[in-house]
């Protein structure tokens, strides 16, 4: 048998929900050091486009997420993470 870590569903729905409510551009939810649950706006929000596209990633984390991942266990963080972590799309200047 593996030690693959069990998902939870609500780690699903939290990406998702917290991807619609804020207009961020991805919602990561760390839920062990191998597993990550990531939801990723296609496209950029428009007031003209009645649609929104989320692709839905789970599975290891990448580079970025790892180093995460080890700040978090130095500084004691219990998993699975509380807080999604969002990311924005940058300022148009």
């Amino acid at each position: 048998m593996t030690d693959a870590p069990k998902l939870a569903r609500c780690s699903l729905s939290k990406a998702v929900e917290s991807l619609l409510e804020v207009g961020a551009r991805s919602a990561t939810v760390v839920q062990h050091p191998k597993l990550t649950v990531t939801a990723t706006r296609r496209h950029r929000p428009n007031r003209r486009a009645p649609y929104t596209t989320i692709l839905l990633t789970i599975g290891r984390p990448n580079f970025r997420w790892r180093k995460f991942i080890k700040d978090c266990q130095k500084a004691g963080e219990p998993f699975p993470v509380k807080k999604v972590q969002l990311t924005f799309y940058p300022k148009r200047g």
